[in-house]
């Protein structure tokens, strides 16, 4: 197959000017939060000096002022939460009381069917299992990396190598996973799954057409992934605890299971958090690792991916839009209590 250069020419046009545009619109606001802040600066200074050579009290700041400079810098982020969430959030909102082509109100009947279609209660079941899962296993796996390897002699290298699934996309690591589950009829695998099956004289097996096994076989891939994340954040919370509590306990004669439930757990509670609901949050959104690994097929469908083949596949917008406020709504309280309690933290 040859490349028409000719033919393929308006792409490369479209590819260009998205460039241009995307330097011309970054170049701009660095530019502008480089002159203004500077040219602010100027001014400031020359009326300090003005004042100091006339022996006048030094000019006071106006409030006005500093509200308008603030409002400048807030403008742009303003501007893009507008944009870019306020006003999808109000029109997938307004198109989830709609039919599927957005064009009669049909009330609740669209929440109604999330609740009574069989598979998309197997789609919530689904998410359900994601959201227990994910969070809990991860953390826990995470703050066993992390008091295993915290001041071993390849601490460092341990880290890099237990965090390195999180350099890789979800997408990327899908397709791994997807080779180690992959099945071959008889004989050699290809899986490594399949392969230590097989070596240890068992049958292989289309792991991803298992339900619910597949499920949680694409959880495991989340869970490589986020693990690193959790060790990261709690490493961090562990070297945190002061030393001469550490060392009192020593001299109390704690033992090393009394140490971590009695010193490490209580210090490190505030980490546990932020990392259960950040991977919380995260798991309700997963999208890619489903869509890659089975396309939401043989029971394996979340709210993410089968809100985007509602919408996007079968072109039921109402449907697909019903969806999406629901896990709005499933996001909304986590949020709250992350906000609370780092609140709570910074008051304590």
């Amino acid at each position: 197959m040859e490349f028409d250069f000719a033919e393929e020419q308006p792409k490369f046009l479209m590819l260009m000017y998205g460039l241009i545009a995307f330097v011309v619109v970054v170049g701009g606001l660095l530019l502008l939060l480089d002159v203004v802040p500077a040219w602010f600066a100027r001014r400031r200074e020359a009326q300090l000096v003005a004042a100091s050579a006339s022996g006048t009290p030094l000019p006071r700041r106006r409030r006005q002022g500093e509200g308008l400079f603030a409002l400048f810098f807030l403008l742009p982020t303003l501007l893009l939460l507008t944009v870019g969430l306020v006003v999808p959030a109000i029109r997938t909102t307004l198109l989830s009381f709609m039919d599927a082509g957005s064009t009669n109100w049909v009330g609740l009947r669209n929440y109604g069917w999330m609740f009574s279609d069989d598979s998309i209660v197997r789609v919530l079941i689904n998410t359900l299992v994601w959201v227990v899962l994910v969070p809990l296993i991860a953390t826990g796996f995470g703050l066993i990396y992390a008091v295993l390897v915290d001041k071993a002699r390849f601490e460092s290298v341990a880290k890099s190598l237990i965090f390195l699934p999180m350099a890789i996309s979800f997408v990327g690591a899908s397709i791994i996973w997807k080779f180690v589950y992959a099945y071959r009829g008889e004989g050699d695998q290809i899986g490594l799954l399949n392969q230590i099956v097989v070596s240890l004289g068992g049958e292989p097996k289309q792991w991803l057409l298992e339900s619910p096994l597949n499920t949680l076989l694409l959880i495991v891939i989340m869970v490589w992934i986020q693990a690193g994340f959790a060790m990261v954040v709690l490493s961090a919370a562990i070297k945190a605890i002061p030393g001469d509590i550490v060392e009192a306990a020593r001299l109390d004669g704690v033992s090393p299971w009394q140490m971590f439930w009695q010193i490490t757990m209580p210090s490190i509670r505030p980490a546990l958090i932020v990392v259960v609901v950040t991977l919380t949050i995260a798991t309700l959104k997963v999208f890619d690792i489903v869509r890659t690994a089975t396309n939401g097929n043989y029971d394996t469908s979340v709210i993410a991916s089968e809100m985007y083949n509602q919408a996007f596949r079968y072109g039921q917008n109402g449907q697909g839009s019903a969806l999406a406020v629901f896990l709005f709504i499933l996001v909304i309280p986590v949020v709250i209590y992350q906000i609370r309690n780092l609140r709570q933290q910074r008051e304590g």
